[in-house]
This record gives C-alpha cells, structure tokens and sequence, in this order.
C-alpha cells in the first residue's frame, strides 16, 4: 500500500506506516482489505466481526480483572490514603471505558465513509503524486515522531503497573491493558495520518503552483491546463478534509479530554505520593511518572500541530497565488481559472462572477483550512495553549480542595 522510497529517515517512515497498518489489523481496528489488483481497500464484513469480538474480549478481560483485584481487596496505599484520589481515579476508569467502546462504534459505524475517503486518497497518491520525487520534511517527521509516541505510550503503560509502589499485578493484566492502549492509540493515529498525507498533497500542490508563477511569467498560455488540474486537486483534498474531521469528530475531542485529564490525575498522584505518603523513590520520581506525563503531553501536542500545520499550509497557497498578480500578460481562461478557485476557497457559489486576481487573492487570505470538531472548538496552537493552562488551574483547584488530606 506505502510506497517505499531511498534514504534512512523515507524507509524508517515506511517502516512505522506499514507496522501501523499491520498492528490495526492485528487488533481489528481497521476493517478493510487491501486489493492488490485494483489497489483499492474493501470494507470486510469478516475483518469488522473480528475487530468486535476481540474488542468485546478485551474489555471483558480487563473488566473482570479489575472486579477480582477490588475482591480480593487489593488497594493501593494512595487510595486508602486520600479518598478523592481513589474516586477520581474510578471515575476515570468508567469514563476511559466508555471512550474506549466510543471510539471503537464510532469507527465501526462510519466504516463505509471512512473507505472511501482512504481509497480517494490512495487514488491522488498514486494517479497525481507516485511520481513527484520531491519529499517533505515535514510529513516525515510528523509520521516518525507520531510512531514513537506509540511506542512510548505503551511503554508508559507498562512502566506504571510494573513500577507502582506496593503493588504487584499480574502479566496477564499488564498484556490487556496495554493491547487497549495500544489499540486506542492506533484508532487516534488513523486521523492524524490523513490529516498528514492531505497536509503533504496541499504542500506538493504550493511547491507547484510556486515554480509555475516564473514559467508563467515567460510563456502565461502554455501551463494553463495544469494550473487547472492542481486546483481541481486542491477542491477535492478540501472535501477530504471535511469528511474526515466529519467521521473523526468524537474520536478526537473524546482522545484530547482525556489526555488533558490523565496529565491531571498524574500530576496529583505525585503530589499525594510526595507529601502525603513520602513514598517517592529514584524511579518513580524521574521516570515513571514524568514519562506517562510527557507522552501524554507530547500525543496531545502533536494533534494540535498537524492541525495548525495544515491550517498554515493552506494559508501559504493564498500567499502564493498573489504572486499570479504580478504577471500581467495571462489570458482570461488563467483568469477565470484562479478567480473560481478563490470563490471555492470561500464556500461562495458566485463562481461565475469575474473578479481580477487581485481580488481574489485578498479573499483567500481570508479562508483557512480549520478544524472545528463536534462545532465546538477549533484545534490550532491557540486552544492548544488554552487547554494547558486550563488543566493547571483544575489541578490547582484540586489541590485546593483536598488540602487537608494532603
């Protein structure tokens, strides 16, 4: 399915592209098969039945192991220490797991929407852009850095059971929870990666459309139609965006909510360990909890960055397409051409209307890519930010209230 291309850092994110693609398959979180003689994916009905049951097993497994360890009266020292922490800590458990079945429905359901976005964009990948020998920085580090959280996250999960103070929990229960996890992680990365390989189409599409503004200025007539295919691109990967935001709404808003509140609930059991027990050791201290803290951190950060990345590249094709005002000899298709495409860039049906190029590029300075998940809020640096320093104060509103048990 991945192209596999020449250099350390293009086979390494070939390498993390098909482990994802093997593991979700592995774990049935991602239900469709690939053809390799129509190189298209397949939604498979046996591939979806897979996917529930062992998504059913697994959370009836960790489930079932949690009723036994409260049976049999297994309690950290934390919890019987301060109460608030154990509560918070419980209703998390019940709200992790209802993001859990969340985001497994939700996918399973928009199977159908999510199998034709994929194979739209296989389709440009292969018919528009196998052949560009031009890579992107960018799109290769976003996917890198992406794989590792993965791995780090995992291995978070496993460093906190096996490192907890006074406790000891079997293999069996660090295996099913860290396959959740896992599976959790893989179903969030699913989004990111589309978001990335639009991002990567849109930035091919600014790097053409540069080199054209200087051809253009030499022969204005000859480059028309390809002018007129790239922005046809660009309208379809603007619909793909959309529907993707679309069919991962709830996955998305449900994986940062509850990012932001594990770093909470992290950063008040270091408190209470600290000063209320005076239990932390070397490890504890400077590695198992600082490592789920900054995985947690760093996942979440990464899904601001792709987002405000690809908001930024869209922002670069308007600033690239003002350049088109400074060559005065193009003829009125390449006119009407760029005039269209400023009006698609702004959801407006006046296509027909014949603005000048200067016109239009002020409009698109106006019109961004953005990701308004759930018509909530919009995910960019700026929220970002905002979400951070709202976890602050709730863990200094926590702090607050349970003092006197600290």
């Amino acid at each position: 399915m991945f192209r596999p291309r020449c250099g350390f850092r293009q086979k390494l994110v070939y390498i993390i592209l098909n482990s994802v693609l093997y593991c979700s398959w592995s774990l049935g979180i991602f239900p469709f098969a690939y053809d390799t003689k129509q190189r298209r994916l397949h939604r498979s009905k046996w591939l979806i039945i897979y996917g529930i049951a062992l998504s059913l097993g697994l959370l009836y497994l960790m489930l079932k192991q949690k009723k036994e360890l409260e049976s049999n009266e297994t309690h950290l020292d934390v919890f019987l220490r301060n109460f608030v922490l154990q509560q918070i800590s419980l209703l998390m458990g019940i709200v992790g797991v209802l993001t859990i079945i969340t985001m497994y429905v939700r996918t399973f359901w928009r199977s159908r929407d999510l199998e034709r976005i994929y194979n739209d964009i296989m389709g440009m990948e292969m018919r528009y852009f196998s052949s560009v020998t031009v890579e992107c920085p960018k799109f290769d580090s976003y996917v890198i850095q992406k794989g590792l959280i993965v791995v780090g996250g995992v291995a978070s999960t496993v460093l906190v059971h096996f490192g907890m103070p006074d406790q000891s929990l079997p293999l069996m229960n660090i295996l099913v929870i860290s396959l959740i996890k896992m599976g959790t992680f893989l179903l969030s990365i699913h989004f990111h990666l589309g978001v990335a390989f639009i991002f990567r189409f849109v930035w091919l599409i600014n790097r053409e459309l540069l080199c054209l503004v200087n051809y253009l200025r030499d022969q204005p007539t000859d480059s028309s139609e390809r002018v007129r295919l790239l922005l046809q691109l660009y309208q379809r990967l603007m619909n793909l965006y959309q529907k993707l935001t679309e069919c991962y709404d709830y996955q998305t808003v449900l994986m940062i909510l509850n990012f932001l509140a594990a770093n909470i609930i992290v950063c008040f059991y270091m408190i209470v360990y600290s000063i209320s027990l005076s239990k932390m050791s070397f490890f504890v201290v400077l590695i198992m909890f600082p490592l789920a803290l900054v995985n947690n951190f760093l996942d979440f950060w990464l899904t601001v960055s792709i987002c405000e990345l690809m908001e930024k590249t869209g922002q670069q094709t308007s600033m690239i397409l003002k350049l088109y005002n400074d060559i005065e000899k193009l003829d009125m298709e390449m006119e009407c051409i760029v005039s269209c495409t400023a009006f698609y860039l702004l959801n407006l049906n006046l296509i027909e209307i014949p603005f000048q190029i200067s016109n239009f590029a002020l409009f698109c300075s106006h019109r961004r890519f953005k990701f308004r998940h759930c018509k909530l809020f919009y995910v960019n640096r700026e929220m970002g930010f905002q979400m951070l320093v709202t976890s602050v104060l709730y863990l200094l509103f926590l702090v607050q209230f349970d003092f006197m048990n600290l």
